[in-house]
């Protein structure tokens, strides 16, 4: 059976919680891969409203089982901060499980992050403030605190008093901060632990065994394509692989388990953050966007930065992640926009790209070139069926396919549960 791979294929806040949920029944694991608490995933179901920043969206349904992975780094209290907001709402946590090579995020992390950010001034790089980044510069530095650490004290301790030696140097001469108690922080650690024992496994060998025994697994994706460490906008970026080569390494999924990938991206284009952004819009077009669509962040609150749609951006994304489908979001927006501009190259100077360019400075300075497609009038949030679409949305969708070079499987109306037109089965 497949392991099914969401990514984001713009800048993130696409709608990927709801292409997830839709596909919640159909599935049997459900597993976060990358990112920690800076995601954000939205979903509304019924009247209900849920904001998800740090658990896998498959929580929402109960016939699942959630699993944070070990490309994951958590932040316990915001954790079980999360699924005790859940539980009051009569959401069931039980299924929860993390893996036990995860990485935490630590008080240390949090302090660090946001005072490099105050102190890098207008060179500030847009961070959420939320220790993600040191956290992942620990993994890599082999210095990181792991789940599986807080069940031996000795470790634990050997390791924060470690991080601390240098990190505390940092903050006091570097940054005039006042030191972090490293006692204070292996209690604070401990005080989670019982809590989380029960939820802790070996979660690359049961999502193999899952796949073996013919169960679906889909693998979600914080934060999204141009975001990421390796292909995104860098250093505007997040301190992981969002795309789905981070999705074998963050779950322990081996690549040919992968049989399905499917792009999440608006109808037209929003980032948080700083960093180059071609089609932006810094005028009533951009503030309409915003408001219609509703473009504040899930985890920051911050108002997103609006332009629109980007097709350089939709093929780029196709081809880093093998995309077979994309899931098109928020199409009701564009309603009432007689004429709707679609980016599908860019002009540096006298150069003309239709691919992305290879340069930062280039992308920095891109100019993009528009087509202009026909809008439409009506409202088509109730619209249960593709063919009952304005024709000029119809067409808007099909256009969009075709710059893309990818099928677009699902359109969504809306920001409901059953808002979504389903043009071919995406498991």
């Amino acid at each position: 059976m497949p392991a099914v791979v969401i990514v984001g294929a713009q800048w993130g806040d696409e709608g990927k919680g709801k292409a997830t949920d839709l596909l919640g029944d159909r599935l049997d694991y459900v597993v976060r891969y990358n990112g920690g608490n800076n995601a954000g995933h939205t979903v509304v179901i019924g009247s209900e409203k849920y904001a998800l920043h740090l658990l896998p969206t498959g929580i929402l349904t109960p016939t699942l089982v959630p699993v944070i992975g070990n490309g994951v780094v958590v932040d316990l209290g915001v954790l079980f901060e999360e699924i005790d907001l859940l539980t009051a709402r009569g959401v069931d946590t039980s299924r929860l499980l993390v893996s036990a090579n995860a990485h935490l995020i630590t008080p240390y992390h949090t302090a660090i992050d946001k005072v490099v950010e105050r102190f890098l001034g207008e060179a500030k790089l847009g961070t959420t403030g939320r220790g993600i980044g040191p956290a992942y510069a620990d993994k890599m530095s082999r210095v990181g605190v792991r789940v599986q650490d807080l069940f031996d004290e000795n470790i634990l301790r050997q390791k924060v008093d470690s991080a601390l030696k240098s990190k505390n140097q940092l903050l006091t001469k570097v940054y005039n901060r006042k030191a972090i108690d490293s006692e204070a922080v292996v209690q604070e650690l401990l005080s989670y632990a019982p809590r989380l024992a029960p939820l802790v496994a070996d979660t690359a060998l049961l999502l193999h065994n899952a796949l073996r025994d013919g169960r679906t697994v889909l693998l979600e994706g914080g934060q999204a394509t141009m975001l990421d460490v390796d292909h995104g906008t860098y250093p505007f970026v997040t301190s992981s692989n969002p795309t789905t080569g981070g999705a074998c390494a963050g779950s322990g999924i081996a690549p040919r388990e992968i049989t399905r990938a499917i792009g999440v991206l608006k109808a037209y284009t929003t980032r948080v953050g700083e960093g180059p952004f071609p089609t932006e819009l810094h005028d009533a077009w951009g503030d309409r966007l915003r408001e219609n669509g509703g473009e504040f962040g899930t985890t920051t609150g911050r108002p997103r930065r609006c332009g629109w749609f980007d097709a350089v951006i939709a093929r780029y994304a196709a081809r880093i992640n093998g995309l077979t489908d994309f899931f098109l979001t928020k199409l009701d927006v564009l309603s009432g926009i007689e004429s709707i501009p679609v980016c599908v190259g860019y002009r540096v100077g006298a150069t003309t790209y239709d691919e992305m360019p290879v340069s930062q400075s280039d992308f920095h300075h891109a100019v993009p070139v528009y087509e202009e497609l026909p809008g439409w009038s009506e409202d088509i949030s109730t619209v249960t069926d593709f063919d009952d679409l304005p024709k000029n949305a119809q067409s808007y969708v099909k256009a969009l396919e075709d710059m893309s070079g990818t099928p677009i499987s699902a359109v969504g109306v809306g920001p409901g549960r059953t808002q979504t037109l389903v043009l071919r089965d995406l498991v």
